[in-house]
């Protein structure tokens, strides 16, 4: 078994990018996400979130074709 640890970033200095692409997320899938711990949401809402997030890069690698 390995060491890797899957939340960590490829590009760490893209860190501060990841958030502000996390929060902005979550803005437009009106979840109330807040800096630091979010333990307090649902699978439900933590889950709109990462969906929203893969839907804006798929929705960016797509435009990036034409």
């Amino acid at each position: 078994m390995s060491n890797y640890n899957s939340n960590q970033l490829v590009v760490p200095e893209a860190k501060n990018a990841m958030e502000q692409f996390k929060m902005q997320a979550a803005s437009e899938v009106g979840v109330p996400l807040k800096q630091g711990y979010n333990g307090d949401l649902t699978s439900r809402q933590a889950g709109s979130i990462g969906g929203q997030m893969v839907k804006k890069m798929i929705e960016s690698y797509e435009s990036s074709l034409k």
